[in-house]
């Protein structure tokens, strides 16, 4: 909680409460549950803090003696999240901590 991550984009509003629910590693601690593949019942909630652009990728294709040359241009866009809870789920399953 109160870490701020960058995302791939989300269709989420700024300001919005989003819920992640496909979590592969929650560490607590001393504690760690490692998902085959998902940890079931976990879930991570954040809020949207809002979108913003990547770096600039440039990509630049040429073919040699026939004058062929393309140049683009590419801004991925992304999310900014801060994370507010984390929580596993009910707490009486059994879990396999590594």
């Amino acid at each position: 909680p109160g870490q701020v991550l960058q995302v791939d984009r989300l269709a989420a509003a700024e300001g919005e409460q989003v819920e992640l629910d496909r979590v592969l590693l929650v560490a607590d601690g001393e504690q760690i549950v490692v998902g085959k593949p998902l940890v079931d019942g976990a879930r991570v909630t954040a809020e949207v803090l809002g979108e913003q652009r990547g770096k600039k990728i440039t990509v630049f294709k040429y073919k040699p003696k026939v004058r062929y040359r393309r140049k683009k241009g590419h801004r991925q866009r992304y999310t900014r999240l801060a994370i507010k809870e984390i929580s596993l789920g009910p707490k009486d399953r059994d879990l396999e901590v590594v």
